[in-house]
């Protein structure tokens, strides 16, 4: 029972730190949109406010994710020895560093730099949805 109650958590978790994964970097296409203008300050600190929220609120669900996911997989020794799940972890660390490198767009955007077009962060915004994608297939499918 205890396992399933983990699983569960464990999924929630992780759909949670993904929703604030896809919403962060549309935040920044916005942000990446707003004239650097006195006239639209509002417009961005409002969205920066938005952004840094996200942030500090999906930050702990991610962590949670990966503590729970880390403890299904040596607790219970599930895909322990398995193919499918060391790929699944090397999806999970580029996640985390693509959490990381939001987190670094952000404070670029707390300084005022503007470094990246909107369409960068369009793009920048589907990394997310590639490791997903991938990770639920291995999960699903258990190819190796």
């Amino acid at each position: 029972m205890a396992y399933l109650v983990l699983k569960a958590l464990h999924v929630v978790f992780v759909i949670s730190w993904f929703a604030g994964l896809f919403y962060l970097p549309r935040i920044f296409v916005n942000l990446a949109m707003v004239p650097n203008e006195p006239a639209h300050k509002l417009e961005n600190d409002r969205l920066l406010l938005m952004a840094n929220k996200l942030f500090r609120f999906m930050t702990p669900l991610g962590v949670l994710a990966v503590v729970l996911g880390v403890w299904l997989w040596f607790g219970y020794e599930v895909g322990v020895g398995k193919g499918w799940m060391h790929a699944k972890a090397v999806l999970v660390l580029a996640l985390i560093g693509y959490h990381i490198s939001c987190r670094n767009r952000l404070e670029e955007f707390n300084r005022g730099e503007r470094r990246h077009s909107h369409v960068w962060y369009r793009w920048y915004n589907e990394i997310p949805v590639l490791l997903l994608v991938a990770i639920i297939a291995l999960v699903i499918i258990k190819p190796f």
